[in-house]
């Protein structure tokens, strides 16, 4: 079987000046972005519906990303694929010093024994440090400093609110999420009342935001749970589409109420001990 050394040599034949693929040599940073991106949400996919035949060449797909932007950083003298594992193994032995208490790798194990609120806790504690360490000005430091722009928008709104909640920026308990849930409901009927296409936006927003911020308190992952229902719907709608193609009819051609019944059977089909 191949080695992980023998997909870097294959990606250095790629980037070769003279004998390697013209594809390959036009690719900058920026330009592969959307490849990972991509490639990053094929795994997720292949894990959610439980594809594991494919999953192992989803990964490799997404390996294969790490090692294009080391082999660019490593035609520009900034850093290596070797640099990018020792990093990331540094930082996972620092951050684990309840398994690595004396900071070998190949040490002996950590006696105490902690539990997750402790691991968590140790975690941010060092993330923190590790953010004062690297700002420019320490006296500006940020509890959302490095939360990346990049990320989804709910992920992101998340990663947020899980920051200030660290300072007690938090409600205690889901229910008051709820009541803003609610609030922030009533601003975006308001704004549509007034016909403000502006302020509809901007309570979209904030609606968004605060139904995040009750999934974090409930433990849903948003985009976990918005991406099961796209398929959901995705699943439904085709239904529609199905027995209107059988019965010789288009979407068009029927009224929301006819399309509305079609899609109550698709649901219906899909509750547990369905016989249809």
């Amino acid at each position: 079987m191949y080695q992980l050394e023998d997909l870097l040599h294959l990606m250095g034949r790629l980037r070769d000046a003279q004998h390697g693929c013209p594809w390959d040599l036009k690719q900058t940073y920026a330009s592969i972005v959307p490849h990972t991106l991509e490639e990053a949400y094929e795994v997720a996919d292949a894990i959610e519906r439980g594809d594991f035949a494919h999953l192992p060449g989803e990964l490799g797909d997404l390996l294969f990303q790490v090692v294009y932007y080391s082999q660019l950083a490593r035609e520009e003298g900034r850093f290596d694929f070797a640099q990018v594992v020792d990093g990331i193994t540094r930082k996972l032995v620092r951050r684990h010093p309840h398994v690595f208490p004396d900071g070998d790798l190949y040490g002996e194990p950590g006696q105490n024994r902690l539990d997750e609120a402790q691991i968590k806790q140790r975690w941010e504690e060092i993330k923190a440090q590790e953010r004062a360490e690297q700002a420019a000005a320490p006296e500006q430091l940020s509890l959302l400093d490095d939360v990346p722009l990049t990320l989804p928008s709910l992920s992101r709104a998340v990663k947020l609110q899980k920051r200030a909640a660290q300072v007690g920026f938090d409600w205690p308990e889901a229910l008051p999420v709820v009541d803003k849930v609610r609030e922030e409901l009533d601003e975006v009927l308001q704004a549509m009342s007034d016909g403000d296409a502006v302020a509809v936006a901007e309570e979209i927003g904030d609606l968004l935001l605060a139904v995040s911020n009750l999934a974090r308190h409930l433990k849903v992952d948003p985009e976990t749970a918005l991406r099961s229902a796209n398929g959901k719907f995705e699943r439904r709608f085709r239904f529609i589409e199905q027995q209107l193609r059988e019965q010789g009819l288009k979407a068009e051609q029927c009224t929301l109420a006819e399309l509305d019944a079609l899609w109550g059977e698709a649901k219906k089909r899909e509750m547990p001990g369905s016989n249809c």
